[in-house]
């Protein structure tokens, strides 16, 4: 039997995620489950909070008629003005219902918008490192993803931004906190960037559109301010998802912001919301969509992932290993000790350590750990930790 041919070299640059945390599936079966320490997926251990599972019994109890129905592809009118309210507060701009899409989580999302916005053969910009199912989003639609080079502590290098937009260029995609380094753009370098748009889109007689993947943005520390995108660049969309804020991956619920400020941004709409339903998603989760109204702008569990990040950080960069530290998220993402990231990670694995390389972050060089896992295995897996940092001689194991 065959599948296409682009689907089978999709299959061959397959996500290095999902590789390591199948080869932890191997190794618990090997060594029992609390032998490994698998750092490998961003799958919250959290539980959702309890104002979750309030409103989850409420309704379960107190059903309301037809909510189990098909509703307009754009989702509950009520949820999409809880949340156009929620950014309001936030952007300092107005949003209304008819400018929020909910949608089959972030990545649902972004697909939604590449379906609605890109012609073949138009280029998607994103800042290196990155989430790897970018670059199929983009392809999906018959679009080309543009990796740009980032500062060495992965702020935005406007240089090579300057160089990397042309007239073929038809978003710029950002995710701040970002997967994989933590790191939250700085106000500043996104001023810059809004006056580069402008300048590029002058030149070209474009449009380009700044996408803002938001899933960590209720997961930020140290009491450092969250730039709001949407405020920054007129000609924007903000997509994002309660999979990490609210500890829901598997409930697949998010949704998509069109920036009020947008031209034509009532035609934008009506473009995502024929995408969602031809796609196949139709709409997103009808239950999931009642429970996050009220729960728009809650903060679950950024003093415990901080305090995480703080335990592993501290412990890593004394024994020697290079790290900027995250400012969100629940990601480190160090240098690695070896030029080839994915030799090392498979050497950490023998160590029982499940670590994700850099390469599969358009970052080779790097690896990621994610810590949104239990504090018990962060420091269980220090010993290991101490062990790896050893075997590569690193400066502060001696």
């Amino acid at each position: 039997m065959s599948i296409s041919s682009q689907v089978q070299e999709s299959l061959n640059k397959s996500s290095w995620i999902r590789k390591m945390f199948e080869e932890g599936a191997r190794l618990q079966e090997k060594y029992g489950a609390d032998q490994v320490f698998d750092f490998t997926l961003g799958n919250p251990d959290l539980e959702p909070p309890e104002e979750f599972h309030q409103e989850l019994v409420n309704l379960a109890t107190n059903p309301l008629p037809g909510m189990h129905k098909y509703m307009n592809n754009a989702g509950f009118p009520e949820t999409r003005r809880a949340i156009a309210t929620h950014l309001s507060q936030v952007s300092g701009l107005t949003l209304h219902e008819k400018q929020i899409v909910m949608t089959t989580g972030a990545g649902g999302g972004l697909n939604v918008i590449m379906k609605t916005i890109l012609n073949p053969g138009d280029e998607v910009l994103v800042s290196t490192p990155y989430f790897a199912e970018y670059g199929f989003y983009v392809t999906n639609f018959q679009g080309k993803l543009v990796p740009v080079n980032s500062k060495t502590d992965f702020q935005l290098d406007l240089v090579a931004w300057d160089e990397a937009i042309t007239s073929k260029t038809k978003a710029i995609l950002l995710n701040s906190p970002n997967n994989p380094t933590g790191v939250i753009y700085s106000e500043s370098s996104l001023q810059q960037l809004k006056n580069l748009i402008k300048v590029k889109e002058a030149a070209y007689g474009t449009t380009i559109y700044l996408i803002s993947d938001e899933p960590y943005s209720n997961l930020v520390y140290d009491g450092i301010h969250l730039p709001a995108v949407l405020k920054i660049f007129p000609h924007s969309l903000l997509v994002t998802s309660h999979s990490k804020d609210l500890s829901l991956p598997g409930e697949r619920i998010g949704y998509i912001a069109i920036n009020p400020q947008l031209p034509d941004h009532e035609l934008l709409f009506n473009g995502l919301v024929f995408a969602n339903r031809v796609l196949g998603f139709v709409n997103a989760p009808a239950l999931m969509q009642r429970l996050v109204s009220k729960l728009q702008g809650k903060k679950h569990g950024v003093a415990v992932y901080q305090e995480r990040r703080d335990l592993l950080y501290n412990n890593l960069v004394a024994l020697g290993f290079k790290v900027t530290k995250p400012q969100g998220a629940f990601y480190l993402f160090p240098q690695s000790p070896l030029a080839d990231d994915i030799v090392f990670v498979k050497a950490a694995a023998k160590q029982r350590i499940l670590l994700v390389p850099g390469s599969g972050f358009g970052a080779p060089g790097y690896f990621r750990i994610a810590y949104c896992v239990s504090r018990e295995t962060i420091l269980n897996s220090l010993p290991f930790f101490t062990k790896i940092a050893e075997e590569f001689q690193l400066n502060g194991s001696c």
